[in-house]
């Protein structure tokens, strides 16, 4: 049974996280460690959009971050399990507040479907996480290792003149990569293969719907 100061806690974060409060705890990746260039306008407007669409993409899949594990992490047996959530879930906050920041400068806006699709992913965490901390570590390590792939696809499509955005996708792989080693490492159960295409198939939803609105 979460503790009150658990729910406090989870309720805090998904109020951060739809606010727009998120505060990284890293500085952004940049590719020349300059500062921020707020607004960006070195890019011709086609590029800038579709470099704020995808980064739009990977904003919401951090807003479905912070759901999955604070929801995950909310009903964990083992407390080591809990705080391993939690360490991932102040990762993804970083990757929250740097996508959030780069659609900013692209002069662009987040999903307006943020709120839905917190909802969904918390959902989710919990059906996850209450089906024992084996499974949902395997459930955390199969989500990083989708979203791995995904970003190496942004990479693949992100306008090469857009080396901001660039840096901060790489830099979320790797977290990403290493979030997957992590879990397996620490006892992920496989899921089947059933599963795994459900999952695939929902994120096509979400990264379709989102990168319009």
């Amino acid at each position: 049974m979460p503790t009150s100061d658990a729910l406090i806690a989870s309720a805090d974060l998904a109020l951060r996280t739809l606010s727009g409060g998120a505060r990284a705890g890293r500085p952004i990746p940049r590719p020349d460690r300059s500062g921020s260039p707020a607004p960006d306008t070195s890019l011709p407007p086609e590029l800038r959009r579709e470099a704020g669409a995808l980064m739009r993409v990977n904003h919401v899949g951090e807003v479905c971050a912070q759901a999955l594990y604070a929801a995950q992490a909310l009903v964990a047996r083992d407390a080591a399990v809990r705080a391993q959530m939690l360490a991932a879930g102040r990762e993804e906050t970083d990757h929250l507040a740097w996508t959030a920041q780069r659609l900013t400068e692209l002069g662009d806006r987040p999903s307006l479907l943020n709120p839905l699709w917190y909802a969904g992913a918390f959902s989710i965490g919990l059906v996850a996480g209450a089906m024992g901390d084996r499974v949902s570590l395997g459930f955390l390590a199969e989500t990083e290792r989708q979203v791995e792939a995904h970003l190496a696809g942004h990479l693949d499509r992100l306008p090469a003149e857009d080396a901001a955005s660039r840096a901060i996708v790489a830099q979320m792989r790797d977290d990403e990569a290493r979030h997957a080693d992590d879990a397996q490492t620490t006892g992920a159960a496989p899921l089947p293969a059933p599963v795994r295409w459900l999952m695939r198939a929902a994120a096509k939803v979400m990264t379709t719907t989102a990168h319009r609105v």
